[in-house]
């Protein structure tokens, strides 16, 4: 029972020993090969990140922007048509909305009335240059009658003072003779005076009248103003796609009264898209102007890659310029990390291939190695960021118009029919001179009332 005993508690110190080295040694391989495993890892990520990832800065945090140009009335009005809808592609100068045209055309005509009377009312003014200067010459008549009767009065008086020690002549003749001499210097007083008055008359009109025409005259400029005016706001009824692009945001309905400035759709234009990536602070010191970048759609996955470049980066972060801006002035302030957007241009032919709409995710990668470039724009634009000649047009029949107008009140000839919405390339022969001209002084006018001299 001993030996029995004894044999199983002699037999495991002889065989613990043993089976210890073994476990060890494994463990230690285990332990070495993990730290092995380690270092390499370290060493693979700590190269990569010197040789490939210091190389890039991407960020998942990018948006596809674009410009959304609003549609708004330069007038007031009620809409009578809608020619464009929420998807519709439309071309640069396309109607849109037409807005009942009777108002605007009411206008015009008030206007064009209002220059007609401004015409004749400034050829009157030219008129009263001849008929005061007349009157001068009228008044210094009775001054000439009135020296010549003071003579003939002295002469009578002297003839009668004379007689008058004889006794030929009554006391009573010599009075009414001195009576007629006071009445008949009374008479000249009152027509130098009467001259004196005509001459700032004429004046006064010349002062209207002086260094101009009836069609350069400001009282006919103000009213051609008016009419010019009236004249767009009759084109303006029709509102037109100042460039071209998709329609969006339809707001406008039949019938609807809209004030000026309504908006009524918003237009954008497809081919001027560009991304803004919100990279974070720690992520722009390498980041700088015309680095090249490469972008992927989430529209269209990792088959399609966009190629752009640094186009600027953004003067403030999102929360610098948010409606309510944090106020980190707090005691339990914590520290978030901010991000600043940075606007990427895209290729354009690679817009029209692969079309991308505005608010579309895009993961962006921006190649950093080229750090020769500036931070920030050091010079201003040196041409126009967006522009459209849509509107330029409007007034090209209002000067036509105007002179119509002029003409018909200046008699100088019949009155001319009013032109069509297009007019003309070039005058009849009876018009005047074109809009350009008739802001200049007319010659044969000037030539005229050059003769009218104050006296």
């Amino acid at each position: 029972m001993d030996s029995n005993n004894n044999t199983p508690a002699n037999s495991v110190p002889n065989t613990a020993p043993a089976e210890a080295p073994a476990s060890n040694g494994k463990r230690r391989r285990a332990l070495t090969a993990l730290a092995a495993v380690v270092v390499v890892a370290g060493a693979g990520w700590g190269a990569y990140e010197a040789l490939v990832a210091s190389r890039y800065e991407t960020t998942d945090n990018a948006y596809v922007q674009g410009n959304v140009i609003q549609i708004t009335p330069q007038i007031g009005g009620t809409v009578m048509s809608i020619m464009a809808d929420d998807t519709d592609l439309v071309k640069a100068g396309q109607p849109l909305v037409q807005l009942d045209p009777a108002d605007a055309k009411v206008a015009l005509e008030q206007a064009e009335a209002a220059l007609g009377q401004a015409v004749r009312q400034v050829r009157t003014l030219y008129a009263n240059n001849g008929s005061l200067a007349a009157q001068v010459t009228l008044r210094q008549s009775d001054i000439v009658k009135a020296q010549s009767d003071i003579a003939r009065a002295q002469d009578d008086l002297k003839r009668r003072q004379s007689l008058s020690g004889n006794g030929a002549v009554s006391k009573e003749e010599l009075n009414h003779a001195e009576t007629t001499l006071a009445n008949a210097k009374s008479a000249l007083a009152a027509a130098q005076a009467g001259v004196v008055a005509a001459r700032e008359q004429l004046a006064s009109n010349q002062s209207l009248t002086d260094g101009t025409s009836v069609e350069q005259h400001p009282s006919v400029q103000a009213a051609a103003a008016k009419v010019r005016e009236a004249y767009l706001a009759t084109q303006r009824v029709a509102l037109p796609a100042p460039v071209e692009g998709y329609v969006a945001r339809r707001t406008v309905q039949l019938g609807q009264r809209v004030a000026a400035g309504t908006p009524m759709m918003s237009i954008v234009p497809l081919d001027q898209l560009w991304v803004d990536a919100n990279f974070k602070e720690v992520q722009l010191r390498s980041i700088r102007i015309d680095q090249p970048v490469k972008l992927v759609a989430d529209v269209y996955g990792k088959k399609v890659e966009y190629t752009g470049r640094v186009a600027g980066l953004g003067v403030g972060t999102g929360a610098a310029f948010a409606l309510l801006p944090a106020q980190n002035a707090t005691g339990n302030w914590i520290k978030v990390v901010q991000r600043v957007p940075v606007r990427i241009a895209l290729d354009a032919q690679q817009l029209k291939a692969n079309p991308l709409r505005v608010g579309l995710s895009m993961d962006v990668e921006v190649d950093v190695r080229a750090k020769a470039g500036k931070m920030l724009a050091d010079a201003p634009r040196a041409a126009a960021l967006a522009q459209t000649k849509v509107y330029s047009q409007l007034d090209q029949g209002a000067d036509a118009e105007v002179q119509r107008i002029i003409a018909a009140n200046l008699g100088r000839g019949p009155a001319l029919a009013r032109p069509a919405a297009q007019p003309p390339a070039a005058a009849p022969a009876a018009t005047p001179a074109p809009a350009a001209a008739a802001l200049r002084p007319h010659s044969s006018h000037t030539a005229h009332t050059a003769q009218v001299n104050p006296i």
